[in-house]
């Protein structure tokens, strides 16, 4: 049996995994910001750096996995945004970065990170705000979409989770990542019956909007499912997942953009896409190892 950290881990989803892994008999440390083993507030680099710490401590250095599913939605509030990319898009990839090495110390680790539908599914969203979380600069991030007024919320928590997919893409099939054994990939749920969908339910205007979203087969997800999905993806038959984004959303995604993907190499970037066929042969020269035996 393994050992998994799980944020998110004292409601909706991340219980839910939390659940399921302790059921098949794994140990699991669970990181919220309430009733948790490891209690830490990720919108802060403090509690950020205490929760990565403390679980270290705990399980010693050594990681079979994670499930980063702790997240905040787009209610709204002044301060809403800042605490959303504290906490959607620093507090999985600082917690990450951070637990790399113990997740690197065993054979084929698996790491699943909670992105959105809402990546693909929210018109708008600021390029800028997107850039500027890859480069680490939330405060630039949060100017980007300052000027929305209300919807900057909403703007803000899918620019996070845009990030923090391009984030698991990028990193995945790394030196570092796929190099070290490590399966990094990214779930992507709809709308989830939830506390926090339950609350937004009970808001007339946020239930409006929520209830004339398109999902194709109907209603709501249900969390454990999602569990159920996360629970594969770090299993062992998971071990040629890398670097994917799975979407669990009723059929959202495909509804707005069932021609967007996959899609052809376009012409201006076949370029590019031979440098990167170089790249890999370069990089595999210089260490072999890790693109057969991990």
């Amino acid at each position: 049996m393994g050992t998994y950290a799980v944020t998110g881990s004292a409601s909706g989803m991340g219980a839910a995994v939390v659940e399921r892994l302790r059921a098949d008999g794994h140990s699991v440390i669970t990181v919220d910001i309430r009733d948790a083993d490891v209690v830490a507030d990720l919108a802060t680099p403090v509690g950020r750096r205490q929760a990565a710490t403390n679980v270290l401590e705990r399980c010693e250095g050594v990681l079979d996995g994670a499930v980063l599913a702790a997240g905040l939605g787009p209610s709204p509030g002044p301060d809403r945004p800042r605490l959303i990319t504290e906490v959607n898009f620093f507090g999985v990839v600082e917690l990450l970065e951070a637990w790399r090495p113990a997740l690197a110390a065993v054979d084929r680790a698996k790491v699943v990170a909670f992105a959105s539908n809402s990546t693909t599914t929210v018109p708008l969203v600021p390029r800028r705000a997107i850039t500027a979380l890859l480069e680490r600069d939330g405060e630039r991030a949060l100017r980007s979409v300052r000027k929305f007024g209300r919807a900057a919320p909403a703007l803000t928590y899918a620019a996070s989770k845009i990030a923090l997919a391009r984030w698991v893409r990028r990193q995945a099939v790394t030196r570092e990542w796929a190099g070290a054994g490590i399966r990094l990939n990214a779930i992507a749920p709809g709308a989830i019956l939830t506390p926090l969908l339950e609350r937004q339910l009970a808001t007339r205007a946020e239930a409006r909007q929520i209830k004339s979203f398109p999902v194709p087969i109907g209603g709501y997800g249900d969390a454990g499912h999602l569990a159920d999905w996360v629970l594969f993806m770090l299993s062992e038959s998971a071990d040629f997942l890398c670097g994917s984004v799975v979407f669990v959303d009723g059929g959202s995604d495909a509804w707005f953009r069932a021609d967007d993907w996959p899609e052809r190499v376009p012409t201006r970037r076949v370029l590019g896409y031979f440098r990167r066929m170089r790249e890999f042969k370069r990089v595999r020269r210089g260490s072999p190892s890790w693109m057969t035996d991990s």
